[in-house]
């Protein structure tokens, strides 16, 4: 009997993604059905199957590796084994995110299934970000319709179990030796039938409408932040659960300060003789919140001799933080002002 591995056509030391890419890689190239007429294809494909099934379980390839073929027995694709009459499993293990639901894989199921979730984009500015603030807004959104309660039939009626499918949602047909699902053509999936539709909502049970939100922002939020709402997103079908609503938040560029995390940065102009001589300035903050606008003010000792471009640091006067109390600091750059146009008596 061949080695597992060597059929895969890989080492002993493949991880678990390689592994599955290389049996995805044969598996396609040998399946039975697209080699019609090839009466090998169907042992290779076979013998491919029972070296994934080993070698992709944990335990059974622990136990190949070390007892080699007499410590798997009848635990793979061969004879007294179960593994080949597993492969529709292993088909929607690996291939389910190609094929969906094929292979008897992934079942779409006709019961509540949830709603859609949302995405909103939210500018706010600087001063929101820095104090918090509460925001309106009006969000599109699908809704139960009130007509029929969600049903999709019209007031008096309801929806009748699909005959074709029995209300599974789900038909069953052969192709080669696979036995394929698929969602059912006459009800598409849904396992009901509604023989008089809703007019208000022509039969699909939900309808769009616009919602308004009250958003609560919380300080100290940064650009590209979100905010998930649960249960504000679109309604689900057949009953089921709303799905959520994701705000993700930009804020608008200040006039007056730069963000660097918590710490603010802007720069104020220094009179020459104050730079010279020394003394005090008043610089723009944000202390007074969200109606402060940058008008807030706050003195800032300037020292003797301070040149362009020397900063200054006020503690704790910068960004609150999200999750803590510790807040940043205010830095300011001066920009000493040089007059150009002087009397005699201000040369003097």
């Amino acid at each position: 009997m061949r080695d597992y591995y060597e059929i895969l056509g890989v080492g002993r030391d493949v991880d678990d993604a390689a592994l599955k890419s290389a049996f995805r890689k044969l598996a396609m190239e040998h399946h039975p059905d697209r080699n019609a007429g090839n009466p090998d294809s169907e042992g290779k494909f076979k013998e491919i199957n029972e070296a994934y099934s080993i070698l992709s379980d944990a335990q059974k390839r622990a136990a190949y590796d070390r007892f080699g073929h007499a410590g798997v027995n009848g635990q793979g694709g061969g004879p007294g084994g179960g593994g080949f009459s597993d492969v529709n499993d292993i088909f929607s293990e690996v291939f389910g995110d190609v094929f969906g639901d094929m292979f008897g894989g992934r079942q779409r199921r006709n019961g509540p299934a949830r709603g859609q979730d949302l995405r909103y984009d939210l500018e706010i500015n600087l001063e929101q970000a820095y104090a918090g603030s509460e925001v309106e807004i009006v969000v599109p959104a699908s809704m139960a319709c009130e007509s029929c309660d969600g049903s999709g039939a019209k007031a008096g009626t309801s929806p009748t179990v699909c005959g074709t499918c029995g209300g599974a949602g789900r038909v069953r047909a052969s192709q080669g030796f696979f036995s394929i699902e698929r969602a059912c053509p006459r009800c598409g999936g849904a396992g009901r039938v509604i023989a008089d539709p809703c007019t208000a909502c022509r039969g699909h049970g939900q309808v769009r409408k616009e919602r308004t939100l009250q958003v609560r922002i919380p300080a100290g939020v940064d650009d590209g932040a979100r905010i998930r709402l649960a249960g504000e997103g679109d309604a689900g079908a057949r009953g089921g659960p709303r799905g959520d609503l994701y705000i993700f938040l930009s804020v608008k560029p200040h006039d007056l300060f730069d963000r660097d995390g918590l710490d603010l940065l802007c720069t104020v102009p220094v009179p020459m003789t104050v730079a010279v001589l020394g003394g005090e300035i008043d610089a723009p903050c944000l202390t007074g919140g969200e109606n402060c606008d940058g008008a807030c003010k706050i003195s800032v000792k300037v020292p003797e001799g301070a040149q362009t471009g020397k900063t200054l640091r006020l503690k704790g006067k910068g960004m609150p933080s999200l999750r803590s109390r510790e807040r940043g600091d205010l830095v300011v750059e001066l920009f000493v002002e040089t007059p150009t146009k002087l009397n005699t008596r201000q040369k003097a």
